[in-house]
């Protein structure tokens, strides 16, 4: 998902993103939503939320960020 597509999904949710890096940007929608800020932390390629919005691009930016 591209950072305008968050950006919008962040405005639906009464949040101002700004020009909020994309990392910060869905932690804070996650905040948001009651969930743990967990976004680009699953760096071992697990994770149990397999229902989660983030999850394709969490798992890429977890293993970039090794």
């Amino acid at each position: 998902m591209n950072v305008q597509e968050i950006r919008d999904i962040a405005r639906q949710k009464g949040l101002r993103p700004g020009k909020t890096p994309k990392l910060e940007l869905v932690r804070l929608i996650q905040s948001s939503e009651g969930n743990f800020e967990c976004f680009a932390t699953a760096v071992t390629g697990e994770c149990d939320q397999t229902g989660c919005l983030w999850r394709n691009d969490c798992f890429a930016m977890a293993k970039r960020a090794q």
